[in-house]
């Protein structure tokens, strides 16, 4: 009987270990296209389990292995990929090339100057202040 108690408490450790850590963050976007270029960039990152943007309040959700990849690199990819993230903004040319319908009104640098007076960290590859 001990013995199953202790494997259902290790079966249960694994399985919450599996889910990993779940973060919600804004990410700029317009449509349906944003939708799926926002979790496509997102899950491209290894450790990503999931990742869902809801387009109607802008907010990102996503579950991912915190023991092998930072919410850091989650942030990068998806502004590689045109989007602006509350942590990074898109680069002019990424944002560009954005099809027309996901043109999305660009962040302010007030957000961005903020970060710097939260003494927030900044990511390499980002777009410098």
């Amino acid at each position: 009987m001990l013995r199953l108690g202790v494997l259902i408490v290790i079966g249960l450790g694994t399985v919450s270990a599996q889910m990993g850590k779940n973060e919600k963050f804004e990410v700029a976007g317009n449509c349906d296209l944003c939708e799926h270029r926002i979790e496509k960039a997102a899950t491209s990152v290894g450790g990503v389990n999931s990742a869902e943007w809801n387009k109607e309040i802008k907010m990102l959700e996503v579950i991912y292995d915190s023991n092998h990849v930072n919410i850091h690199k989650v942030h990068k990819a998806i502004a590689k990929a045109g989007y602006d993230t509350k942590m990074i903004k898109a680069g002019e040319k990424a944002y560009d090339e954005l099809p027309a319908c996901c043109k999305y009104e660009r962040m302010s640098e007030e957000i961005y100057q903020q970060k710097r007076l939260l003494k927030i960290p900044r990511v390499r590859g980002a777009i410098e202040w």
